[in-house]
């Protein structure tokens, strides 16, 4: 059950992910862990970001030359680990989700991964705890992977937050294709949220066919 884009068959989907940066041992096996969840049924397989995203986003951060990360949704773990990794040796990524018993299975790894003193993990209503932040620009890099219908305000949140030049990635922006003919509350938050990004004069967006959907922002 290793995620994979939709808009890619099997094959291909093995392909790229075999002409990518391969997850070393502590990845794959937390990537294991996770796809054994979602087998037994205890979570959904839709949860987890395909491999390749992760490697994206590890090579991301180091080029941006990010120090000071924040995500927003954070599961068992695997894109906070990709993230710390591509930050030097003092940099920092802070954690924001409300479950527990999965950022239980996400420390074990960020620990087994030597990355667990760059990260800070804090539980609770993610909204509350951006918003309990500073209104000074603070993050190079933030990633956003949580309630959908929560997207805008974190967006609204973080722009005083982000440095210049600091990107803000969103997942799940395609919705498994849903975007043209949406079905959930969440699909129409995230359609309305596209539309508004894309003519928001103060953001430079792209959004990538990366697995699920990849936007990209950037503050003008």
């Amino acid at each position: 059950m290793t995620p994979r884009s939709f808009l890619l068959s099997p094959e291909l989907a093995g392909y790229v992910q075999a002409s990518s940066e391969a997850p070393d041992a502590v990845a794959a096996d937390l990537l294991a862990e996770t796809a054994a969840m979602a087998e037994r049924g205890e979570v959904p397989a839709t949860f987890q970001i395909a491999p390749e995203q992760g490697a994206f986003m590890q090579l991301l951060t180091a080029a941006l030359g990010a120090r000071r990360a924040v995500e927003i949704g954070t599961w068992t773990g695997f894109s906070a680990l990709c993230i710390a990794r591509g930050l030097p040796a003092d940099g920092s990524l802070l954690c924001l989700d409300v479950d527990a018993e999965s950022t239980a299975i996400a420390r074990r790894y960020w620990e087994r991964a030597g990355v667990s003193h760059r990260i800070e993990l804090r539980l609770g209503d993610a909204h509350e705890s951006l918003r309990a932040l500073p209104a000074e620009p603070t993050f190079d890099l933030a990633f956003i992977d949580a309630d959908k219908t929560g997207y805008a305000d974190y967006v609204e949140q973080l722009h005083p937050r982000m440095r210049p030049n600091g990107l803000i990635l969103l997942d799940n922006t395609l919705r498994g294709g849903r975007v043209l003919e949406p079905e959930t509350d969440d699909d129409r938050a995230v359609v309305a949220l596209n539309a508004a990004l894309a003519a928001d004069p103060r953001w430079e967006t792209v959004l990538l066919p990366l697995a699920d959907g990849l936007t990209l922002l950037r503050a003008r």
